[in-house]
């Protein structure tokens, strides 16, 4: 019973995305209707035909709105997974990769490639080492994750107030660093960092999807095979040892996927915060605590969510377009405000 109701759950979060996709490669300044994006669609598999279609409307499907739908998926599932593992691992349900200092370390590492790797007059878009990026920003959100993880932890047992005071901190020293490094930018690298600091799918092309998918995909499919570690760790360290997990050496592989997927979500599209906080809290009202339905549901979820907060920032104000990182922090913030006050009574209780 239980197992068919999770896969209802996934199935219908699954046919939601799909609608969602759907639905944004529709929107935009050019719009399109359904049926031409089934037919330019299918037409790379030889079972329909463009002719009548515009050429510009099918360099706008394939090159904009197909590359940019496919980095907002897998950023969003990226950002909802790393926030669901954070939340089971911390035991803290206000842990998510933007509150904890993950994004913010993993945004150091990546400004300071871009400002200090690329010469004067040097745009980081056109910085040639194109593994330099990703790479500090994974070192950043590991350090970030690890420092936290370290600093919350009281007497051998993870502290939740411990840890989310040392991620506001962590957050304020990667922020600072960040600015510090922005102050000292040129003209041409501040134009491109304020932009990418509050967050955007608009950089998506073919060439970054075909190098970070692959590292994205395979994190994300690592996951749910610790669903049962994180199940364990929800009844105390203690129990989850005594169940016979590894859970030194598991915490640290799970805390390397964590960063990774924020660093790479990070590098892509700069900060985008709140995904990894509020789509497994809405799903865990639904499902429940069973981390089998929530890693897959909250990837799934996150990708809905920054798939349609995509969305609205290129409609709300065509043909120009809101940053991401906005929209997704006037949904979150209130959402967060939500979750302390809920806490707070059930403390008061």
């Amino acid at each position: 019973m239980m197992s068919g109701r999770r896969t209802a759950i996934l199935v219908f979060l699954a046919a939601l995305l799909a609608l969602t996709g759907l639905l944004s490669l529709l929107a935009g300044a050019i719009e399109l209707s359904p049926g031409e994006v089934l037919r330019i669609l299918l037409s790379h598999a030889g079972l329909a035909s463009v002719e009548g279609i515009d050429s510009t409307r099918i360099m706008v499907l394939e090159q904009l709105r197909l590359p940019r739908l496919l980095l907002g998926i897998f950023t969003g599932a990226a950002l909802g997974a790393a926030g669901c593992t954070l939340q089971g691992l911390f035991r803290n349900p206000l842990a998510d990769p933007g509150l904890l200092g993950v994004s913010s370390g993993a945004a150091l590492g990546a400004v300071a490639v871009m400002v200090l790797g690329a010469g004067p007059g040097q745009s980081f878009a056109h910085f040639p080492g194109q593994f330099a990026i990703p790479v500090a920003a994974f070192a950043g959100g590991l350090a970030a994750t690890a420092l936290v993880y370290r600093l919350g932890q009281v007497n051998g047992r993870s502290d939740m107030a411990t840890m989310l005071l040392a991620g506001i901190a962590i957050n304020a020293v990667a922020l600072a660093g960040t600015s510090l490094l922005t102050y000292y930018a040129d003209d041409l690298q501040l134009r491109g960092l304020v932009f990418w600091q509050m967050g955007s799918l608009g950089n998506a092309d073919w060439q970054r999807l075909l190098f970070a998918l692959p590292a994205l995909g395979a994190a994300l499919l690592l996951l749910p095979r610790y669903a049962g570690l994180l199940n364990a760790v929800l009844l105390g360290e203690a129990e989850a040892r005594h169940l016979g997990f590894h859970l030194q050496r598991d915490k640290k592989i799970l805390i390397a996927v964590v960063a990774l997927l924020t660093g790479l979500a990070v590098s892509l599209t700069g900060v985008i915060g709140f995904v990894g906080l509020v789509a497994p809290h809405i799903l865990r009202l639904v499902t429940g605590p069973d981390h089998r339905t929530l890693l897959p549901g909250s990837a799934l979820l996150g990708a809905i969510l920054l798939v349609a907060a995509d969305s609205l920032a290129r409609l709300v104000a065509q043909p120009a377009e809101i940053p991401i990182g906005i929209i997704t922090a006037l949904l979150g913030g209130p959402f967060f405000l939500w979750l302390l006050l809920r806490n707070r009574r059930k403390v008061l209780a």
